[in-house]
């Protein structure tokens, strides 16, 4: 995947080390059941993110706003519940971004990144009360194709088919 990407209102840039900062430490904290965690542990999470993308070629990307360079949140490709030649996107912002299309923005961007390296399928899982994604991934073309749980509850896995 191209290491930075570029929409007309967002940047992405690759996610590291130096982005554990207040804004990543808040939108962690957003998450629903979110453990408190420490700036050093979520340093050690993104450089293991990071050594992850090198190994694989795909991984996550900061999502800036272009105009000020304001870090909205994250998105990008991991095997997750998927395969590498079939990766899952993912994305999350900070909630004081959301509804402002930067999901979608910022997601379409990497689809088309995805397709860009010859990958045929894409998939994405989310949580059954998470409707706004939901919207967005209907909005990116995906598709509902079957239910699961695990620890966390219960999910969908879309999937979208590339050119």
């Amino acid at each position: 995947m191209a290491t930075e990407l570029e929409t007309e209102r967002l940047t992405l840039r690759p996610i590291g080390p130096g982005d554990a900062a207040e804004w990543h430490h808040d939108l962690l904290g957003e998450r629903e059941n979110a453990t408190p965690r420490t700036l050093d542990a979520d340093r050690r999470l993104l450089a293991d993110l990071q050594a992850s993308e090198a190994g694989s070629g795909i991984g996550f990307r900061t999502i800036r706003r272009r105009s000020d360079g304001e870090p909205l949140g994250y998105t990008g490709l991991l095997i997750g519940r998927a395969t590498l030649d079939e990766p899952e996107l993912a994305y999350e912002l900070l909630r004081r971004h959301h509804g402002q299309g930067y999901a979608t923005e910022a997601a379409r961007a990497v689809v088309e990144a995805a397709a860009a390296t010859g990958r045929t399928r894409l998939w994405s899982t989310v949580g059954l009360w998470n409707t706004p994604s939901f919207r967005v991934l209907e909005k990116l073309g995906f598709r509902r194709d079957r239910e699961g749980s695990d620890e966390r509850g219960e999910f969908v896995y879309l999937v979208r088919d590339l050119p």
